[in-house]
C-alpha cells in the first residue's frame, strides 16, 4: 500500500463526500476521478498501474480534493477488499461507489469453444464478484448516512445478440456474460434498499475512443456515434448528484446521451462528433 497522508479526523474533511472509482488509472476511469473531485468529492482510486493512479491522484489533488489511490487487482478478493478497508480508514466513509474497471483476460477475445473455464471464473471473479465485494464494503457507511449511489458500467451487448463473432465485429461469452451479471444488480439493489436511500445506476459509455483515436473512428465509421471519455464522467456526477436521476433508476443510462443533452461537457456536440479536450 502506498504511503497516503494519514486523516486528521477534522469534521470539515470527514463530511465531504468520498467516492470510490475502479479502473481509475486512465480513460474514463481517470476523467471520472477528476471530475468527481471538482464537483466536491474526495476519491478512491484502484486500478493495477500504481504509476498511473499516482499521476490520477495528482489531477484530483489539484482540484482540492483529497485523494486515496492505491493499485489492487479485481480478479483477487483480498486484494479488492483491502482497498475497501484502505478506504474506509483514510475517509471514514463511502458516498458513491463507481464500478468501472473491467478484467481484460484472453477470455475476451476468445470464441465460446476455445475459452477455458478457468478463465470464465476469473472474468466473472473480476467483473462480478469484485464489484458485489465494493458495494458490500460501502453499503453499511451509505446505510448510515442515508445515502448513497452506486454506479455499475454496463453495456448494450448484454441484450443485443453480436453481429458477428469475437473475431470479427462481435464479443465474447467471458465478456457479456459477466456484464449481463452485473447488469441484473442495480435493479435488485434498488428493490432491496432504494427506500432506505440508496440508488444504483446500470449505465453504458457507448463506443468511446481516446485521444487521436477519436478522430481517426470519426473518419473510418461515418454516423456512428463516437463519445470521448471525457463524456462520462460528468454524467456519473450528474447522476451522484441530481435527485431528477432518480427517474432513471429503471433504465440503463447513456452517459455520453446524458451529458449531451444536459450541457455537460462544454465544446461537445454529440456523440459522433470531434472534441478538443483540454490536454490535447
Amino acid at each position: 500500500m502506498p504511503a497516503v497522508p494519514p486523516d486528521t479526523g477534522d469534521e470539515q474533511a470527514r463530511s465531504r463526500p468520498v467516492a470510490w472509482v475502479t479502473g481509475a488509472s486512465r480513460g474514463m476511469g481517470a476523467d471520472t476521478s477528476v471530475q468527481l473531485a471538482r464537483a466536491g468529492y474526495d476519491v478512491a482510486l484502484t486500478a493495477r498501474d500504481q504509476r498511473r493512479l499516482d499521476d490520477v491522484a495528482d489531477e484530483v489533488r489539484a482540484e482540492g480534493a483529497r485523494a486515496l489511490a492505491m493499485a489492487s487487482d479485481l480478479t483477487d478478493r483480498g486484494s479488492i477488499s483491502a482497498f475497501a478497508d484502505a478506504a474506509l480508514t483514510q475517509f471514514g466513509r463511502c458516498d458513491v461507489v463507481c464500478n468501472i474497471g473491467i478484467y481484460q483476460g484472453p477470455g475476451g477475445r476468445q470464441l465460446v469453444m476455445d475459452t477455458e473455464l478457468d478463465e470464465l471464473v476469473v472474468s466473472f471473479e473480476a467483473d462480478v464478484v469484485a464489484p458485489v465485494v465494493l458495494c458490500r464494503r460501502a453499503l453499511p457507511s451509505m446505510l448510515a448516512t442515508g445515502a448513497g449511489t452506486i454506479v455499475n458500467m454496463s453495456s448494450s451487448s448484454v441484450f443485443l445478440d453480436p453481429p458477428g463473432t469475437i473475431h470479427e465485429n462481435g464479443w465474447s461469452f467471458a465478456y457479456v456474460g459477466a456484464k449481463a451479471a452485473l447488469d441484473q444488480l442495480a435493479g435488485i439493489l434498488n428493490v432491496e434498499l432504494g427506500a432506505r436511500g440508496i440508488r444504483a445506476f446500470n449505465v453504458e459509455p457507448g463506443f468511446v475512443a481516446y485521444g487521436d483515436d477519436l478522430e481517426d473512428a470519426l473518419r473510418r465509421y461515418p454516423g456512428v456515434l463516437v463519445s470521448p471519455p471525457e463524456a462520462i464522467g460528468p454524467a456519473i456526477v450528474w447522476l451522484a448528484r441530481e435527485p431528477a436521476a432518480d427517474r432513471l433508476l429503471s433504465k440503463r443510462v447513456d452517459l455520453p446521451g446524458l451529458s449531451h443533452k444536459h450541457g455537460l461537457l462544454p465544446g461537445w456536440n454529440g456523440p459522433g462528433t470531434s472534441f478538443a479536450s483540454a490536454s490535447g
